[in-house]
């Protein structure tokens, strides 16, 4: 038996608690350089639904249609990729049918899709519009055809402007653009204009991503043989402070680590994440989050087919990865943290006096340094010398040096309930 085949479970149980799904599209035109997502790569070709492009659209309608109903229709949607922008309208018609008549879609609910420069045109645009879809995220990731071409990506800036075009052609009133920032041979100069240029364009949300690499990725690779001119670490923490800067004295709220929105316009999508809720994934590589339990499908077409067949066949639920006490708290304070609102006692799993002291002592530090802020039941700041478990409320990671040393602080909060939770 594949070790990935049992890895969903007891769906007439789980499906009572999600109201988000995720659906991966994972059709690209090349793997860029820094990408580790289960993709599959086809080149310049336009796609149809018949053939493997069906049965793969085919494959996840099967496996929504797997779960038992539920009479909570989904309130968010997410098409991402991959270059979901490259699959026939059909396909995507098909599976909104699907989630519709399984669970149903809430009129108001977001329902987001990734569209790439140089894969859509304003028909295409309208004919998403036509099916419900509300939101677009636009992955540019940079103004600068020499960063392009370095990192792997199909598009040009032409595409880019012929995109925008066509956004703006159509009306299209809620759409966010993505940048990465740290890439190789990117300068100061480079990020401020790709920041002013993403401004220009009005979009109603904007995401700066810094470049990670990723194990066994071509930028990966480069890096271990001194081939990958990186901007040391000062600039790119530059980068990140300057985004803060230009980003927000242009109207855009930051309200998480690398997300910035107009007024109404955060992805509520991406939020059902950050706040560790429940929710649903579908295709190769997927993740699910149901009932306390983590189900990773495999990341191959090939493997996922397989795992889908043997579900279907045997039709017995199988154990996922359980997430223990300590494992939710810890994804809790880490995915909480990244948003600016921060995390309130309230908001977390349940969580022991003794633990409250040693988050607070692992905190306090960074306190003194003005990355974290605390505050009490009447939304006053508390000092380090005068907080307790019974005082404090909440906390977050100020902005931006306390978001951008986030790693620091939560490894040292991982260090220490770790080490408590083994003994």
């Amino acid at each position: 038996m594949c070790k990935s085949a049992c890895l969903l479970t007891y769906p007439s149980v789980s499906s009572l608690l999600a109201t988000a799904a995720y659906i991966h599209i994972p059709f690209c035109r090349q793997r860029c350089f820094y990408c580790d997502f289960p993709v599959s790569v086809v080149g310049q070709k336009t796609l149809s639904l018949s053939g493997w492009i069906g049965d793969y659209v085919e494959a996840i309608c099967q496996e929504i249609q797997a779960y038992a109903p539920s009479s909570l229709p989904l309130q968010t949607i997410f098409f991402g990729g991959g270059t979901p922008s490259l699959l026939p309208i059909a396909g995507l018609a098909q599976i909104l049918r699907t989630l519709q008549a399984h669970w149903g879609i809430g009129e108001t609910a977001e329902i987001s899709i990734e569209i790439d420069p140089g894969t859509f045109d304003a028909d295409q645009l309208r004919a998403y519009q036509n099916l419900g879809i509300n939101r677009f995220s636009l992955g540019i990731q940079a103004f600068q055809d020499s960063l392009l071409a370095n990192c792997g990506r199909h598009h040009r800036l032409t595409d880019i402007d012929q995109a925008l075009t066509a956004i703006a052609q159509v009306g299209i009133n809620n759409w966010s653009l993505d940048l990465i920032s740290g890439l190789p041979t990117q300068t100061a100069t480079d990020w401020q204009q790709s920041l002013t240029q993403a401004i220009a364009a009005r979009p109603n949300h904007i995401s700066c991503y810094d470049l990670v690499l990723e194990p066994q990725t071509v930028f990966d690779k480069r890096e271990q043989r001194g081939q990958l001119a990186l901007p040391p670490d000062d600039l790119s923490a530059n980068f990140y402070r300057q985004a803060q800067q230009q980003l927000t004295a242009a109207g855009f709220d930051h309200y998480e680590i690398s997300n910035y929105a107009q007024v109404g316009d955060r992805c509520r999508h991406n939020q059902v994440y950050w706040r560790n809720q429940a929710y649903y994934g579908f295709g190769m590589g997927a993740t699910s989050y149901l009932q306390g339990q983590r189900f990773s499908r495999p990341r191959t077409r090939t493997h996922y087919y397989q795992w889908l067949k043997q579900w279907l066949n045997d039709g017995a639920p199988c154990p996922g990865e359980t997430v223990s006490p300590t494992e939710q708290l810890l994804e809790s304070l880490m995915l909480g943290l990244r948003l600016m609102t921060g995390v309130t006692w309230a908001q977390l799993p349940p969580v022991t006096v003794e633990q409250k002291r040693q988050i607070l002592n692992c905190l306090e530090p960074f306190q003194q340094k003005s990355w974290v802020s605390m505050w009490d039941a009447q939304q006053n700041s508390i000092t380090p010398a005068n907080h307790d478990p019974d005082a404090v409320q909440g906390f977050c990671l100020q902005d931006p040096e306390g978001l951008l040393y986030s790693n620091q602080i939560l490894s040292t909060l991982f260090a220490t309930l770790t080490d408590e939770d083994d003994q």
